[in-house]
């Protein structure tokens, strides 16, 4: 008896202690861990498809390279979903960050496709961990008043990590060569999880006992609405632009534009500045579209806005003039982190403590979907597209992706007023 008494007490402590846990305090290590970790993905994705023979792979082979990752995850968010549902979020998310310097580091030590691919597989598989892990630690911290702000602002640790990584990377390419490049990646990823590792506090709640046969009742009766389904597509949509054709292509676009030019700088310092202006935008746009969603009380309207923007950029990268490229970069990384920020709270919204896991795997196994398919969409259809005919292609997605937002933003307007009337 006096033992189960000390569990409570103990389980009550706990349980007061997450409650008034600063999340500022759990954000920190937590983005830091998140960010530095993309220093070798960002980086890959600036450099390789212009420096494929130092990595010992055709330029066929690069649209693979840069989707294999994304393509592993479409099978291990899912089960890493249900694990941080299971076990204590630290157990899984601390781990993850290693493993994605181990990546890093193979392919700083090896050349070739299958060496590159297993890095990637291995990447793919410390990403779920990550990225998984990190929204839903966020959401264990924060509440229906301001999940979107903090939501947002985890995203902008995601946000600057890509940008460092994508501009350093870029740099240190030009300057010491891919492969030094690398273990400086691997390195810098080390010392995140060393971070992660020392000051990330354990935030999934006692309440949560995997043990308990209520907990699995309430994930086995667990089904997505309409309303879920959306923000999971709308994610799918906005990753396969955002992440998956202009990453994976902007390297090209820069290229013609300093063929047209007759500019003398290095590709891949030009391609890693604007992918890192392009991230800083996003890393701005997210929480400042979490926090307008908050005050609101409108995320779809908000998600409506981010959708329409992102179609107007896409429009504007097939413009010939320089400064009107520049400008539709700029709208597709501000629609891009909205959009993220956005969906990722919703999920939030939609969803309790103990389903959070298992949502937002599933969203993330939509977006890993969009932006895998994106590199290899991209490069099978330059084979008989320009460029341009692809980018007017993403527009029109998110013309339709606005639309779809807005039949649900309306279909909830009428049943707030059905239901006002009903009162």
């Amino acid at each position: 008896m006096d033992d189960n008494q000390d569990k409570t007490k103990k389980q009550d402590r706990k349980r007061k202690h997450l409650t008034t846990l600063d999340p500022s305090k759990v954000l920190i290590p937590l983005g830091l861990g998140t960010a530095l970790s993309l220093m070798g993905d960002a980086t890959l994705y600036t450099v390789l498809p212009t420096h494929t023979s130092e990595a010992g792979i055709t330029l066929a082979a690069v649209g693979i390279i840069l989707s294999a990752n994304r393509v592993i995850r479409l099978f291990l968010n899912g089960p890493i979903g249900y694990a941080y549902d299971r076990f204590p979020r630290r157990r899984l998310f601390v781990p993850a960050l290693f493993i994605g310097a181990i990546s890093t580091a193979i392919y700083a030590a090896f050349s070739g496709f299958w060496p590159l691919l297993t890095g990637r597989l291995i990447w793919g598989l410390a990403w779920s961990g990550i990225w998984v892990g990190g929204a839903t630690i966020i959401l264990d911290v924060s509440n229906d008043r301001n999940r979107g702000r903090w939501t947002g602002l985890y995203q902008t640790w995601f946000f600057l990590g890509a940008a460092i990584g994508a501009f350093a990377g870029g740099w240190l390419t030009d300057q010491v060569g891919y492969t030094s490049t690398m273990w400086i990646g691997a390195g810098v990823t080390t010392l995140g999880g060393i971070a992660a590792l020392f000051f990330l506090p354990e935030t999934r709640s006692v309440a949560l006992n995997p043990h308990h046969s209520s907990y699995f009742v309430l994930l086995s009766k667990w089904q997505p609405n309409r309303e879920l389904w959306t923000a999971i597509f709308l994610n799918g949509i906005n990753r396969f632009i955002t992440a998956g054709v202009i990453a994976a292509t902007l390297a090209l676009l820069v290229q013609d534009q300093l063929t047209k030019n007759g500019l003398i700088l290095g590709v891949a310092t030009v391609t890693g500045t604007l992918l890192g202006l392009r991230t800083i935008l996003s890393m701005a746009a997210a929480p400042m579209a979490g926090t307008i969603s908050d005050r609101m009380g409108n995320r779809w309207g908000v998600t409506i806005a981010g959708l329409t923007t992102g179609g107007l950029g896409m429009l504007l990268l097939v413009n010939e003039k320089s400064f009107v490229i520049l400008i539709g970069v700029g709208l597709t990384a501000i629609a891009g982190g909205a959009i993220q920020a956005l969906v990722t709270t919703q999920t939030g919204d939609m969803v309790s403590e103990a389903q959070r896991g298992k949502a937002i795997g599933l969203l993330h196994t939509a977006g890993d979907l969009g932006s895998a398919l994106g590199p290899i969409t991209a490069y099978f259809l330059l084979r008989w597209f320009t460029l341009n005919d692809i980018y007017i292609l993403c527009a029109i997605l998110f013309i339709l992706a606005s639309g779809i937002a807005a039949g649900i933003y309306f279909h909830q307007r009428r049943t707030n007023s059905i239901s006002t009337n009903v009162k």
